[in-house]
């Protein structure tokens, strides 16, 4: 066997795995290389889990219930199993996790650049100097670079934020806002600011809205059962699927129904803007309604499991009680004036984009894509971690980064035991097993 330490002829800092991100992903695998002790450094250019802190609106919690959305190796302590953590108690508890298993994260420290090295490995160029690897962990996850059209001009007068900097209520103009995006974000902020007062029109696009709760059992809990957070195929032409749901106000089930009852204008797909005139699509009607398909069949597929299986849990008819669309839905605004509607603030809640630009060019493809197999990338030494259909549905979700994360971290071991080997033998760890 031949030793695996990384060589440098400089004085350079080496490590044999540098991670790039210190958000859920970076943790996750920190933890997985730590406990087979290969040595990693960590890397965050904020602090541990930033944009639970200062990315995310104040109100938001976990979507779902804390005995779910967490890593195995630790519990929250102070909040009852199936209450929704706010998002300050997430941060504070990917610091806990990280103190718990004494993981080599350094906060405040940018990555900007990882290239080829001549020596063998990779280069980083960091705010704290270059550092040398044998492999590189992009877990900068789902959620990197806010998303949304150019649509309005800025000349149009309206206040313009992305999700990300929204916090609350009182930071916009007085009037009404427009929010864009029907996922967990775009829902839970227009019915914060429809609470709140405000007037709200709330663009809804394609998206699916599981019950937060059937029968007694969580959402979460259903989809795992089901074994729908394992499916590993995304639908056709979509890499990440919008979910509408919300851990507020103790978690309930999205229904755009109820949203237009509380007084929010449902409008379709935001599409172009001329003269002071925003225009929607036409496929509102068609969009919630395939909402409630996708809804009814999760309740389907629960009573059949039940029904299967004889489990003892209590029935719910009330919970296939839809009632009829609203107005609004079925026969839509298709153009709104925004300076005769008063709407003074736009908030587009509409995802984000990716950017790897500064991981060496075969890692992406000529869009700027990760090229990879279950997080595997193409550029031999470089994997990816948190990206939405990594592995499954789950992927960019709490518990499913970490059990990608353990993936990732077998496929650097396996890497490193071919790296060491220079005898005729395999060595042990990989040696077939004893015939009994």
């Amino acid at each position: 066997m031949s030793s695996n330490a990384f060589p440098t002829d400089t004085d350079t800092e080496a490590t044999e795995v540098l991670v790039v991100g210190a958000g859920q992903a970076g943790v996750a695998i920190s933890e997985h290389l730590t406990k087979r002790g290969i040595p990693h450094i960590v890397l965050e250019r904020n602090r541990i889990a930033e944009r639970w802190r200062s990315e995310r609106w104040d109100s938001l919690v976990a979507n779902g219930p804390a005995w779910h959305d967490r890593f195995p190796g630790l519990e929250f302590d102070d909040i009852d199993p199936d209450a929704f953590a706010p998002k300050e108690r997430v941060a504070e508890y990917f610091e806990e996790y990280a103190r718990t298993f004494d993981l080599p994260i350094r906060t405040g420290v940018e990555v900007t650049s990882v290239r080829r090295s001549a020596a063998g490995g990779f280069l980083a160029e960091t705010t704290a100097g270059p550092i040398a690897a044998r492999y590189v962990v992009a877990a900068t996850g789902a959620f990197q670079v806010p998303s949304y059209p150019a649509l309005v001009p800025e000349s149009a007068g309206i206040e313009q934020l992305h999700s990300t900097g929204y916090k609350n209520p009182g930071q916009l103009p007085e009037g009404a806002v427009l929010v864009v995006g029907a996922g967990s974000s775009g829902v839970q902020i227009a019915d914060e600011l429809r609470q709140s007062g405000r007037e709200v029109y709330l663009a809804v696009g394609a998206h699916d809205r599981p019950p937060q709760r059937y029968r007694g059992r969580s959402f979460v809990w259903w989809l795992g059962t089901l074994g729908l957070w394992e499916k590993s195929t995304p639908p056709e032409g979509a890499e990440h699927t919008t979910i509408a749901v919300s851990g507020a106000n103790g978690g309930r089930t999205i229904d755009f129904r109820n949203l237009a009852n509380d007084g929010i204008t449902l409008v379709g797909r935001a599409e172009s803007y001329a003269d002071g005139a925003l225009s929607f699509g036409g496929d509102l009607e068609r969009d919630v309604r395939r909402g409630d398909e996708n809804y009814l069949s999760v309740l389907d597929q629960a009573d059949a499991y039940i029904a299967r299986t004889g489990i003892d849990l209590p029935e719910e008819p009330s919970a296939r009680e839809l009632g009829p669309l609203p107005a609004s839905v079925t026969d839509p605004i298709r153009s709104l004036d925004l300076a005769e509607a008063g709407v003074t603030s736009i908030i587009w809640a509409t995802g984000f984009r990716q950017n790897f630009s500064w991981l060496p060019a075969g890692a992406t493809d000529a869009l700027g894509r990760p090229v990879h197999e279950r997080g595997v990338s193409a550029e031999p030494g470089v994997y990816f971690l948190g990206l939405p259909w990594q592995s499954r549905r789950g992927s960019s979700f709490i518990w499913g980064v970490w059990h990608d994360a353990q993936y990732i971290a077998d496929q650097i071991g396996i890497q490193r035991s071919y790296l060491a080997y220079s005898g005729n033998a395999l060595p042990a760890d990989l040696q077939p097993a004893a015939a009994a």
